[in-house]
């Protein structure tokens, strides 16, 4: 049987920070919901509702274990997410760590961060000539 796409939006789901923290719990091993309770500040019912819109958005799955189900993590709901989300903000991560590298730490009393091979630009030189006519 062909599993079949998930009915929720995993952005959605993980909208709520119980829900982060199920998935952060989750990130490590899996659990029971009384395990999931007793970690978090909600009750065992609210835990169930959760992990119901976890599963429907395809982020949880759940193996029955004698009388209790152990939920984990679904590694393709994850791996979706992680997807789209280097997929979005892959060029912008890639764009600031240029920037980020490229810049050196302000020094006591100079503007905050200057690039390591500055080039003089149009505003900067305006800046430069408005403070020297500001001055008496």
């Amino acid at each position: 049987m062909a599993a079949s796409a998930p009915a929720g939006d995993p952005f959605e789901a993980l909208g709520d920070p119980n829900r982060r923290a199920i998935v952060e719990l989750l990130s490590t091993e899996g659990r029971s919901v009384q395990e999931l309770a007793d970690a978090l500040p909600i009750s065992r019912p609210a835990v169930s509702r959760h992990l119901r819109l976890l599963k429907e958005a395809g982020l949880v799955v759940e193996e029955p274990m004698g009388t209790r189900r152990i939920y984990q993590l679904q590694d393709h709901g994850i791996e979706a997410v992680q997807a789209y989300l280097t997929r979005v903000w892959g060029d912008a991560v890639a764009r600031f760590r240029l920037t980020a590298e490229n810049t050196t730490p302000a020094h006591p009393g100079a503007p905050e961060g200057q690039p390591r091979n500055k080039v003089a630009t149009s505003s900067s030189r305006r800046r430069n000539t408005t403070k020297q006519s500001d001055r008496p």
